[in-house]
């Protein structure tokens, strides 16, 4: 297992270095950037007093951020400021990368963990049901239900709640994470105003994720309801409540430990288009307003992040399936 463990994080190295690399090429190629339109801005405000020219604030600044090197020296440059822990200072915000992280991941956690919990203990229910109730209408409306939410847009499922919910019926509002007077409220109010707010958010991304793992679950139990040992155990007199939760459905989670396991990424690296479309200041959201503004310290430290948690989230997914299939110890 130690073997293992050395050998994947020797991997997730080279996957995040180059990955990083790839990112930062694809930023310095774009056909415009922060630098551009800050040269721009300051040449405009300084034409009135014969000030610098736009190409003389596009060399000053091209300098001040080195981004008057090539591609590889200036990524190197910023790779070995990350090893020495200086991840820069975001050109959109004006303050450390890390400390603007700081300031936003929380809201992108906690709404994809209370996502991820409503996923879990609606889409495993309702899988193993359609499965155990197969060709009934139960089984057929669940896919129906599954393939719909699989099918929606986010941007079209969250245009629809919010015109249902925040313009017809008034329940909710249009943005934001809080309402006019959240300081005026209580501690408890001001917490009940934030749920109130995320409810939404949390919708739209709880019925976008619903579908892929209620039909991955109804596939993999039919999958394990079909298998010889379940017919020998119902065989044997074994109650179905057995039969379900004992023998088939500890073999159902082999293969939604692979599944589950790239929910991880998605708790801290937050849900980009639907922050942006409630406009909830998360780090997907704030992510979305660097990318735009061509804030590439920013941008290269979000980036890093993701690949960073998807090498982990794979590492454990394949840790997990040791700890729930003995023969992968075996192996």
């Amino acid at each position: 297992m130690w073997k293992f463990i050395v050998r994947r994080v020797f991997l997730a190295i080279i996957i995040i270095f180059l990955g990083s690399f790839i990112v930062y090429g694809v930023l310095r190629a774009m056909p415009t950037s922060f630098v551009e339109a800050m040269a721009r801005q300051r040449a405009a405000a300084s034409a009135t007093t014969g000030g610098p020219t736009y190409q003389e604030w596009l060399d000053q600044l091209n300098e001040s951020y080195h981004m008057n090197t090539n591609v590889v020296s200036g990524f190197l440059s910023w790779f070995g400021g990350v090893l020495r822990g200086d991840f820069g200072v975001s050109w959109k915000y004006g303050i450390p990368v890390t400390q603007k992280f700081g300031e936003t991941i929380w809201y992108s956690f906690l709404l994809n963990i209370i996502t991820v919990f409503l996923e879990v203990i609606i889409c495993i229910p309702l899988g193993i049901q359609a499965a155990r109730h197969q060709y009934s209408g139960f089984d057929y409306g669940i896919t129906v239900f599954a393939m719909l939410c699989i099918s929606l847009p986010t941007f079209f499922l969250a245009t629809v709640l919010k015109y249902a919910f925040a313009v017809k019926l008034g329940w909710f509002d249009l943005y934001g994470l809080v309402g006019r007077y959240h300081q005026q409220l209580s501690q408890g109010r001001k917490v009940l105003d934030i749920m109130h707010h995320m409810f939404l958010p949390v919708l739209t991304l709880a019925m976008l994720n619903i579908g892929g793992l209620t039909r991955y679950t109804r596939t993999n139990m039919l999958e394990v309801l079909n298998a010889d040992y379940i017919r020998t155990a119902r065989a044997k007199g074994l109650s179905e409540r057995v039969v379900i939760n004992r023998h088939a459905f500890r073999n159902t989670l082999i293969p939604l430990v692979s599944y589950m396991s790239y929910l991880i990424p998605s708790l801290f690296s937050g849900s980009m288009i639907t922050e942006t479309l409630y406009q909830i200041p998360g780090i997907g959201y704030i992510a979305y307003d660097a990318m735009v503004a061509g804030d590439l310290p920013f941008t290269m430290f979000y980036s890093m992040f993701g690949l960073i948690l998807t090498q982990i989230s794979l590492m454990l997914a394949d840790i997990m399936y040791a700890v729930v299939d003995p023969r992968v110890r075996v192996n």
